[in-house]
């Protein structure tokens, strides 16, 4: 997530949207969806998913976990069950520090 985009401040977001906030494809929503227990989308008769908050936090989580930290999703699946409150207080810190750097880099660039 390099060019990573903030969520519009919504109460729900389609399949499409979570795909384009992450870069990825939306069948690979889908499938994090199957094999993550923690991502509880709201459906409606259609059968069309729809993400809350929670699910985008959720859904940061389990990137960092995959594809920032190369872990396996039997890895991820393992962290988040045995010790998510570990995998969420890294995963914020990580945040914070990234703000940090950038907002240094754009005081390096105004010198």
């Amino acid at each position: 997530m390099e060019n990573e985009e903030k969520a519009p401040d919504k109460l729900y977001y389609s399949i499409g949207e979570v795909a384009a906030l992450f870069n990825v494809n939306a069948s690979l929503i889908r499938y994090w969806e199957k094999e993550f227990p923690i991502i509880k989308p709201k459906k409606n008769k259609k059968g069309n998913r729809f993400f809350t908050k929670m699910d985008i936090e959720n859904f940061h989580i389990i990137y960092h976990l995959v594809k920032e930290r190369g872990m396996t999703l039997k890895g991820a699946k393992l962290k988040l069950r045995e010790n998510k409150d570990d995998a969420v207080n890294n995963f914020e810190i990580i945040k914070v520090l990234k703000d940090i750097r950038e907002k240094l880099l754009e005081i390096k660039e105004e010198l």
